[in-house]
């Protein structure tokens, strides 16, 4: 998974969205998704990858493990809950 951020602009003003995979469903109305991105070294310009997990809001419960899916940041939820599942892109 390669990290995209989009902004889109709504009446709240702009708010990014990052595509993600699934990698635990265990708690209630909330998926953990993991985001990859491709660094660059500063002074050796190697190419690495970097990982991190964000907890998503999942109302229905609907979200599996292995699911790709885009988040978008929102207003805090929980004490780590800062995004909500917008849409599936790949299931499994």
């Amino acid at each position: 998974m390669e990290k995209q951020v989009n902004k889109t602009t709504t009446e709240r003003g702009l708010r990014r969205k990052i595509k993600g995979e699934v990698v635990s469903d265990k708690m209630d109305k909330t998926v953990v998704v993991n985001v990859t991105s491709v660094k660059i070294h500063p002074k050796y310009k190697k190419r690495y990858n970097s990982s991190k997990k964000y907890k998503a809001h999942d109302e229905k419960n609907e979200y599996k493990v292995g699911d790709v899916v885009v988040i978008e940041e929102c207003r805090p939820l929980s004490k780590d809950k800062r995004w909500r599942v917008i849409k599936l892109v790949n299931g499994k």
